[in-house]
């Protein structure tokens, strides 16, 4: 047996691995996760909005703190954890070996299910800290984390022209998400032929809304961040919550903040239609 045949065997079972059963159940178990922390979310947003400005904190964060205050939390977050781990697999076998689709073993479209595999395993592991105790981890204010790694990254040298590059691509990241889903290019990865024609029109009414909300979300929060970078002022970035609390803060009141609060709650239930209709 030759060492390049004995690789060969090797890639092929990682690869039936990669497309096994199991890892398209984590994938499916992972948007259900994401589902329920973007609609947790959207319900914190609202209650900003419905308390005065009070409540807890609308980010990831607030969301494992929800669940955790409920009764059996504690194991409702080791099995959101688990599915995040699922998610964070089948990110890592698109990036080894591509995504479906006709395009999915571009080189480009590899490094972006890498760079997700690495988010969603960091969420997992916080979530898993958060479970076993460490109320550090998993629930910590996305605000006061955004502030404190400005501030660090600002006393570096060139520190402004970090975030400010940071910031930007954040909310380059952002107006890209809301464009693709505004031209529906999420339908592209979803079977859409196996849906009723009433179950397609709401599927894509979701995926449009509310990848639309996230990714305004995502564009202000970069916003935020740039001119935190130009003015040298780290108290000016801002993480999710604050984002979203911005929003209450405009010329139409407290509406645009209920307004993008829904559109989280959209994306969080679009999630869930990912998790039965996402080709895989």
């Amino acid at each position: 047996m030759t060492t390049g045949s004995a690789a060969a065997r090797g890639r092929g079972r990682a690869r039936r691995a990669a497309d096994s059963k199991a890892v398209a159940a984590g994938a499916r178990a992972g948007f259900v996760a994401r589902g329920i922390i973007y609609v947790l979310i959207g319900i914190l947003s609202l209650r900003i909005t419905f308390s005065g400005g009070g409540g807890k904190q609308a980010d990831r964060g607030g969301a494992v703190a929800e669940i955790a205050g409920k009764p059996f939390g504690a194991a409702l977050l080791w099995l959101l954890a688990t599915a995040l781990a699922g998610m964070a697999l089948w990110r890592l076998s698109g990036a080894a070996f591509g995504q479906a689709g006709p395009d999915g073993k571009k080189a480009n479209k590899r490094a972006m299910a890498a760079g997700r595999s690495v988010f969603y395993g960091f969420v997992s592991y916080s979530v898993l800290s958060y479970a076993a105790g460490d109320k550090s981890s998993g629930s910590g204010s996305s605000d006061e984390n955004s502030r404190d790694v400005t501030a660090k990254v600002l006393d570096w040298p060139a520190g402004q022209w970090i975030v400010a590059i940071a910031g930007a691509a954040v909310a380059a990241a952002g107006a890209w998400i809301a464009v693709r889903a505004l031209r529906r290019k999420f339908q592209e990865h979803l079977k859409m032929s196996g849906m009723t024609p009433k179950t397609r029109q709401m599927v894509t009414a979701l995926g449009v809304f509310g990848g639309a909300a996230r990714g305004v979300v995502f564009a202000v929060a970069g916003g935020f961040a740039v001119t935190a970078a130009v003015q040298h002022k780290p108290g000016k970035a801002k993480g999710m919550d604050d984002t979203l609390r911005s929003f209450a803060d405009t010329p139409v009141g407290p509406w645009l903040l209920v307004f993008i609060a829904v559109g989280l709650v959209t994306y969080g239930v679009f999630s869930w239609a990912c998790a039965r209709w996402r080709k895989l």
